[in-house]
């Protein structure tokens, strides 16, 4: 099973694990799972963090490429026939754009999106499996 890590969930797992439901808990320590995190997060939480609306405990964006490593997340990078292809994807009640990107992104890799966001479900029609 290929799974590809919300921003929010990626960042719950970092900071907060208590945070993520028993079932994703447990995802990392399946022996036959991918986890995924895409380059998108990385950017997402960089801007947020340099506008102020994201505090980080004891690191800096940049400190949290090493730490997904650690955690044992592969990098998902988004390819450019993904990038030029993103406005196939309606744009539904989900307004944010980094959220979309990695909704496209699951769709098109065939990965089971780990999100808490039940907003993303209505991309369901469109290939997208969520998981949480």
């Amino acid at each position: 099973m290929k799974y590809l890590f919300d921003t929010h969930a990626f960042l719950w797992s970092v900071f907060n694990p208590e945070k993520l439901s028993s079932p994703v808990r447990k995802i990392f320590h399946e022996t036959k799972t991918s986890i995924a995190l895409s380059v998108v997060t990385f950017w997402e939480i960089s801007l947020k963090y340099e506008m102020g609306k994201l505090v980080l405990t004891n690191c800096l964006p940049d400190d949290l490429v090493k730490i997904s490593d650690k955690l044992s997340f592969d990098l998902l990078e988004l390819a450019p026939a993904q990038a030029a292809g993103f406005h196939q994807l309606p744009r539904k009640t989900h307004k944010d754009p980094f959220d979309r990107m990695i909704v496209w992104q699951a769709i098109q890799n065939k990965c089971t999106l780990v999100s808490k966001d039940g907003e993303l479900n209505s991309y369901r029609e469109f290939g997208l499996k969520t998981f949480w």
